[in-house]
């Protein structure tokens, strides 16, 4: 009958994300893993296999407990266009608030991983097409119901902010100057205005013709 375990799942997790979201992937020791999660080496390889799966397990953790859970909120609380907003405004409100500079796990994850790790590339691709979706659904439902002003396809729109919030978290993780973030959104934003209200042109009436004295 296997042993029950000492530890707290959750607890320990949320520590492994944090150190690996702090150190990266390679620079994160499985000794300085267990010490964060209160493990020994083979207690930690028993609970949660080796350093690569305890990876992914801790990525899919931040991801589970950050932008998949926030997505759903917008998605199901705000309109269409003002989901996609407060995604962009929310991730620079974020990474202006990053004392610690970690960026964001997912960025870094495509940065140190993606060119070497098949499987981390899977879940990589899995979760940016996820991000996409979330912005072609918004973006397709606020141009039926007339609140998008661009006429670009939404898929093609949501493959363009797609590429705008990566480009944000890379900029962010390098510790972008004050402002540079929010300038670097405005253009973003500009595209998910709502149609502006053309101003209607009255024509003066007509004067009466006035014959010459």
């Amino acid at each position: 009958m296997p042993r029950p375990r000492s530890f707290d799942d959750a607890q320990a997790m949320e520590a492994a994300m944090n150190c690996f979201w702090h150190r990266g992937y390679r620079a994160a020791s499985v000794r300085e893993l267990g010490n964060c999660m209160g493990l020994t080496g083979p207690s930690l390889y028993n609970a949660f296999g080796d350093k690569q799966q305890l990876y992914q397990r801790a990525l899919n953790h931040y991801l589970d407990t950050g932008v998949r859970r926030r997505m759903a909120q917008w998605e199901a609380q705000l309109a269409p266009q003002a989901a996609m907003v407060a995604f962009i405004e929310d991730l620079v409100r974020r990474a202006n608030h990053d004392p610690e500079g970690r960026g964001c796990m997912l960025v870094n994850t495509a940065l140190e991983l993606s060119a070497h790790d098949d499987a981390m590339r899977q879940l990589l691709q899995a979760e940016f097409a996820s991000i996409e979706g979330f912005f072609e659904r918004s973006a397709g439902a606020a141009q039926r119901n007339g609140t998008l002003a661009t006429t670009l396809p939404a898929p093609d729109l949501a493959r363009l902010l797609l590429a705008g919030v990566l480009g944000l978290r890379v900029l962010a993780r390098s510790r972008a100057e004050p402002g540079q973030l929010e300038a670097t959104a405005r253009p973003l934003l500009a595209l998910l205005c709502p149609p502006t209200t053309p101003v209607r042109r009255t024509r003066r009436p007509a004067q009466p013709h006035r014959k010459p004295t």
